[in-house]
């Protein structure tokens, strides 16, 4: 599924900084890491590269169905990509998120054991969009 945004969001979203993701805890509240990650407007993902036993993959398989949210702000410019996510360690699955990370922020991610990708299926963008 295509996600069209803006030519200025897809450049800022392209570019390389450190944004959070929101997830949230089994008892309701948020849970807000730095990490890195890739979008995929094409499919309409966001995938972000971990590991299995983290906070944030136990809270999204503690609830499956769970929404997260990725932003990555850099002056005044931010840009929100909201949706459900999964927690995949399926190696296709995984082999192109590494890819994309890798196309991305220049080198490959770091591949401890239990290495999978959070995807979120972006149904809400707000900022640059």
């Amino acid at each position: 599924m295509s996600f069209p945004l803006s030519a200025q969001a897809e450049a800022f979203l392209a570019e390389n900084h450190i944004c959070t993701l929101t997830t949230s805890r089994p008892d309701g509240s948020p849970h807000v890491v730095p990490v890195r990650f890739t979008w995929d407007g094409k499919a309409g993902l966001a995938r972000v590269m971990t590991v299995s036993g983290r906070r944030k993959t136990r809270n999204l398989l503690a609830n499956l169905g769970s929404r997260a949210a990725i932003c990555q702000a850099v002056g005044g410019n931010w840009i929100t990509l909201e949706g459900p996510a999964t927690v995949s360690n399926d190696p296709r699955r995984v082999a192109e998120g590494v890819r994309r990370y890798t196309k991305r922020y220049w080198s490959p991610p770091p591949s401890p054991p239990g290495l999978c990708v959070i995807e979120i299926a972006v149904d809400k963008v707000m900022g640059l969009s």
